[in-house]
């Protein structure tokens, strides 16, 4: 039902049916939206060139994945960051709050990968690259806008005529242009070394990607392409033979298949069990190949024998020593995970199934000394729930080490703040210990990396491999042309097949989606932005790399501040995960859903069934009766009072029920006053009428304290001393005491000419807390604020805004009664104010009579 009608004319509603006579969120939140969109209330000033005196604030959304639907988590970055744009604008401030969304490179590439097969049971290689990007457009445009509409359903007050995607041509221009640049500079290059691999999705991955999970001892685990689970979680021991004697040296290791790459076996030099075997050679029992013995200090003595194996290919460890004793890499998997490079019978062998015909041949050949339980980490792939390998790959990287140091810097100088300031620790040991990035994925959706290996027609003018950018082919070919001093006939181009990292297109994105590197307005008004907030765990993957890129290509901080909130974990403390069933759309917080609908959620997911099941029954455990309809305000409220500093949130969904029953308790509280104001009262133009009894004077002390902890809150970023000032004002403060406090006053209203002043006095005592409490609770709760500011009179009906949404954020310099010479009066006699009216704190309700007005 739609809570007003529209006026052709005017800009705010015209006319409004009465107040029911309790609070529905979905009555509430039914028409604002798209009111305060049409208005144009988000929008920043309608000439951004123009000098705003009270300075301008920008922040851009951290965009979500375009591969589907928000979560808790998003519902919570979502909730901070419209509280704060809310507040700025609210303070008059230019403001702009940038939305976006992230092509999501890998997340999205499965999610389609699935629905192909799912569908019409082909790969994307049997369509190949071209009709598979056809596809995964088709997708998104069909389904891309669903985040957009849980944002708006958030209240998110985005600006929307300026939304970005990532793969959109003018973002996509700039991260052309900035890998150019990089590359011609020499900030970006192209190496050989280990990745994370994932053989299913047949792509390197960032560390992000990686889940580590944990092991205490031998565990079986599923993996992709294996029918039987795999062994993990154990230390097999082996030895090997000393060339030229009856010796041996054991050896043990996690990975027993690897072995089949080994080209050393490590030692500690100070290590005296070993130290006659300087200059040995061991035999390997099923290659041709001979193997030094190498003395490093990374071995552990106490580990085991104290002797290592070495596979330089295929360990980042062991790729060190292997650099540092100038050992042979041996490279024995391919990118499916199939051997290679070995001897029969493991040549073609899938990596698992080789780990047991390498024990058994071990064993045949009596060189099998133990197995026994080891606790152990196992990197999995988070997209793909594949075992990652450490795979050696020629990729492009970019050298962090100047811009590591300059973002280091900038914290250390004060150019930059992160709040809360304990992640200070963690920014600096990556800053200042950072190695260089790999950007380049092995993936069809994305952006195709813009350089092209060239070769000559004439060998000779060759000096060997050698790559272009270029911002097309022919921009490539006479650079090429030019480096080789020959005419571009005879050069031929292979354009590079892999796209860059997600991560990369990203980290511009606070200046791309200005048009970087085109001059523009919005470029010169809103870069630098104002402030930066979102998880803490994407510190290093997304803020650190905006900081880098930021004063690489532009030589400016994208951001003066960034605010880290917590990660929202469910009421157990676990990571949300959707084969826990621990996922939750907000939108099902806002309006509700039955355990039956949640089950039906899981059945549209990729997951399988197994999983499916287990999700099931933590629905079930967590849900049993579904979820009550809670709304809007009352899921950001929640958010925003549980964001306590440098904790995880640990979030029982029921508990933003009693959020949603503040929420009734504000409608039946601002129905009393009105009805107590009456349909002609008309507040002062003046803010306050000097008040005089003792509880008026008391309830404005209230409020002005309230104003100035909400200042203080929001710019500390303390979001629970926000909604506690505001929780207590309202219901224990203006409900509990002062509203029992004035009923005898309205009582006695037209007793005598004194009795009437004091009542009008009453009256605008009463419309200024309502009125400025109402806008204190704006940025929190926009719609059911909006909704009852509607219904109050104004001070200035011809000048006042339209909307609370733009109207002025109350603080400390409001002409509210501040004078506390009174406070020791009020402190002898609120006892007895709350005896008389038999008052307890814990009553919630604001009651009048006859009570049932505000069942």
């Amino acid at each position: 039902m739609c809570s007003f009608f529209f006026s052709q004319k005017k800009a705010k509603p015209e006319k409004k049916d009465p107040l029911p006579d309790s609070y529905s969120p979905q009555y509430v939140e039914a028409a604002w939206y798209p009111w305060w969109e049409k208005q144009g209330f988000f929008k920043p000033e309608k000439s951004v060139s123009e000098q705003n005196p009270h300075g301008i604030f920008m922040m851009c959304i951290p965009p979500p994945n375009v591969t589907g639907s928000l979560h808790l988590g998003h519902a919570l970055t979502n909730a901070i960051q419209d509280c704060l744009t809310r507040w700025h604008r609210m303070r008059g401030e230019t403001t702009l709050w940038n939305p976006g969304c992230d092509h999501a490179g890998i997340a999205t590439q499965v999610v389609v990968e699935k629905k192909l097969m799912r569908e019409r049971g082909m790969s994307r290689h049997d369509l190949g690259r071209e009709n598979f990007i056809q596809e995964v457009w088709k997708w998104k445009n069909e389904k891309g806008d669903r985040i957009y509409h849980q944002l708006k359903k958030l209240g998110s007050s985005l600006d929307w005529d300026r939304a970005c995607f990532t793969m959109d041509p003018k973002l996509s221009y700039a991260v052309q242009e900035a890998f150019i640049r990089m590359h011609e500079e020499g900030v970006i290059y192209r190496s050989k070394r280990l990745v994370n691999w994932s053989c299913t999705l047949n792509s390197a991955i960032s560390d992000i990607e990686v889940d580590k999970r944990e092991l205490t001892g031998r565990t079986l685990l599923p993996v992709p392409g294996y029918k039987e689970k795999v062994e993990f979680g154990v230390l097999v021991s082996f030895a090997y033979k000393i060339e030229g004697s009856d010796e041996e040296v054991v050896v043990a290791t996690t990975r027993i298949e690897t072995m089949l790459g080994d080209t050393a076996v490590a030692v500690h030099p100070a290590d005296s069990r070993y130290q006659h075997l300087k200059g040995k050679m061991v035999l390997h029992p099923f290659c041709d190949r001979k193997m030094p013995i190498v003395f490093d200090d990374f071995v552990d003595m106490s580990f085991g024998t104290g002797a290592v194996k070495i596979t330089p290919a295929h360990d980042h460890n062991d790729y060190e020593v292997g650099v540092r004793h100038n050992l042979a890499f041996i490279n024995i998997l391919d990118e499916n995970g199939l051997l290679i490079n070995v001897p029969p019978p493991f040549l073609g062998m899938k990596r698992f199934e080789a780990r047991k015909a390498v024990l058994q041949a071990l064993k045949d050949r009596g060189q099998f000394k133990e197995i026994k339980d080891n606790p152990m980490v196992v990197p999995v792939c988070s997209r793909s729930k594949d075992i990652v390998e450490p795979l050696l790959k020629p990729q492009w990287y970019v050298n962090c080490t100047d811009m590591g140091k300059q973002a280091a810097d900038a914290v250390r100088e004060g150019r930059l703040k992160i709040i809360p300031d304990h992640h200070l620790k963690t920014w600096f040991n990556w800053m200042d210990n950072i190695r260089d990035w790999c950007i380049s994925r092995q993936l069809w959706w994305g952006h195709r990396i813009p350089a092209y290996f060239v070769t000559v027609n004439d060998p000779s003018d060759m000096d060997g491999h050698y790559w272009v950018s270029g911002r097309s082919e022919e921009e490539a070919r006479e650079k090429a042309a030019k480096r080789f001093n020959v005419s571009a006939d005879k050069i031929n181009l292979r354009q590079d097949e892999d796209v860059l990292d997600t991560w990369f297109s990203s980290g511009i994105f606070p200046f791309s989606i200005f048009g970087w590197p085109n001059e523009s307005e919005d470029l010169n008004v809103f870069y630098p932005g104002t402030l930066l907030e979102t998880g803490h765990d994407i510190l290093f993957f997304w803020v650190a790399r905006m900081v880098m890129m930021g004063l690489k290509l532009t030589g400016k901080l994208p951001f003066k501040e960034v605010y880290l909130h917590a990660v929202v974990r469910d009421a157990h403390g676990r990571k949300m995960s959707k084969s826990l069933g621990n996922v939750i759309d907000p939108l099902d917080v806002i309006t509700g859903i039955s355990l039956e609908g949640l089950h039906a959620q899981l059945m549209d997911s990729n997951l399988d069934p197994l999983e499916v099941e287990k999700a099931k029954q933590g629905q079930k455990s967590d849900y049993p009766n579904g979820i009550p309809e809670c709304g809007t305000d009352a899921l950001r409220f929640a958010l925003c009072a549980y964001t306590s500093q440098g904790r995880d949130i640990n979030l029982d969904v029921n508990r933003i029920l009693g959020y949603r029953h503040f929420c009734n308790k504000l409608w039946n509280a601002v129905k009393f006053a009105m009805k107590t104001l009456g349909d002609n009262f008309v507040p002062s133009e003046k803010a306050q009428v000097r008040p005089e009894s003792v509880s008026d004077r008391w309830i404005l002390s209230r409020l002005s304290a309230a104003v100035g902890l909400c200042d203080a809150g929001f710019k500390a970023y303390d979001f629970p001393a926000i909604t506690t000032a505001i929780y207590n004002f309202w219901l224990y403060e203006l409900c509990d005491v002062y509203l029992e406090s004035v009923k005898p006053v309205f009582g006695k209203a037209e007793e005598d000419s004194a009795s009437q002043r004091q009542a009008m006095v009453c009256r605008q005592t009463l419309y200024t807390c309502l009125e400025v409490g109402l806008r204190l609770l704006s940025p929190l709760m926009p719609f059911v604020t909006e909704e009852l500011y509607q219904r109050l009179p104004r001070r200035r009906p011809q000048s006042d805004p339209p909307s609370i949404s733009v109207t002025s954020y109350p603080d400390t310099k409001e002409e509210v009664d501040r004078d506390m010479e009174f406070v020791m009066t009020v402190v002898k006699t609120i006892r007895s104010l709350r005896a008389d009216y038999n008052l307890t704190k814990t009553r919630a309700d604001c009651k009048m009579t006859p009570r049932h007005h505000l069942n």
